[in-house]
């Protein structure tokens, strides 16, 4: 197999371990299903590998496919910057950017900075917990990620985008309701609405119980911060999450702690080998005027928006 025709059938392997499908791969390469079918056969009894599992119609990679895709990931990936680093040197500034977020309110403010500089560019925003989206960027599955916490992995770059407090709430018949103000000792032996494990929220909500000697009962343990709110709207319990996914219900109240503050903070992160990729350099700019918007209305109290100014 010669240099050319090992490229385009790693780029049909590519392509179909993406998509898992062939004949989504031949749309998107632009070829005809067999070829893509031939390209990928040939790599297998070429070298003698299995890169998928074939059950019936459905396709599964296999563990040396995996291997392969992530340096099939790195080759293509870079071939894809280096294109859109072209049309950006053309000023075209189009492509496609695929963003992974915690939640809609950390991005959306981000997003109206983006489009204002590249208002050609298709934007896909995909909502999951940190860990999975930091998997996602690894694994190059998404461009640009908006996480919990300050990740250490010397592959990601990282840029801290803002600090959120961590609010405490209850439905509006528990009885610490009616406490003005409420200290971590109120919280001992109240049943809990917690995340999952591996939340960032939760770690550090667990810290401070930790660090005042509080021991509360978890009733429930939810995979998002959405449900927690409903399980504590209906009663279950107590729940905490970040100030800015806490949204004004009648069933709710919140309990503002005395004697504690809990805080995370938001970073911004993609590839290194990627922070300098238009698009994705761009995304990061936004980020950082957003980052410079939200810490002057912290520090002066005033919106611009709304004061007229923007």
């Amino acid at each position: 197999m010669n240099g050319i025709s090992l490229l385009a059938a790693l780029k049909a392997f590519d392509a179909t371990a993406r998509l898992g499908s062939m004949t989504q791969a031949a749309k998107q390469l632009g070829l005809q299903q067999p070829t893509v079918s031939a390209h990928v056969l040939r790599l297998e009894q070429e070298f003698e590998v299995e890169l998928f599992h074939r059950r019936g119609r459905r396709l599964e990679l296999s563990g040396f496919g995996c291997l392969l895709l992530e340096q099939t990931r790195r080759v293509f990936s870079g071939e894809e910057d280096a294109q859109a680093l072209l049309l950006a040197a053309r000023q075209h500034y189009v492509g496609r950017l695929q963003i992974h977020a915690i939640g809609p309110y950390n991005v959306l403010p981000i997003l109206k900075h983006y489009r204002l500089r590249m208002p050609n560019v298709n934007l896909s925003v995909a909502v999951a917990d940190s860990q999975t989206i930091i998997s996602r960027i690894l694994d190059w599955r998404g461009d640009v990620g908006i996480v919990l916490g300050a990740p250490v992995d010397p592959q990601l770059f990282r840029m801290p985008l803002r600090k959120q407090a961590l609010v405490v709430f209850c439905h509006k018949h528990h009885p610490l309701a009616a406490k003005t103000a409420i200290t971590m000792k109120d919280l001992a032996g109240q049943g809990l609405v917690s995340r999952e494990e591996g939340s960032t929220t939760r770690r550090v909500f667990e810290q401070t119980l930790r660090k005042h000697q509080v021991t509360m009962r978890t009733v429930l343990e939810m995979g998002s911060r959405e449900a927690v709110r409903e399980a504590v709207a209906q009663g279950f319990g107590i729940g905490v999450v970040a100030q800015p996914a806490y949204i004004a219900d009648e069933r709710l109240v919140q309990l503002p702690l005395a004697d504690a503050t809990m805080h995370t903070e938001v970073h911004v992160v993609c590839r290194q080998e990627r922070s300098q990729v238009p698009l994705i350099q761009a995304f990061i700019e936004a980020a950082r005027l957003f980052s410079t918007d939200t810490k002057r209305i912290q520090d002066t109290g005033s919106d611009p928006c709304k004061a007229g100014l923007m």
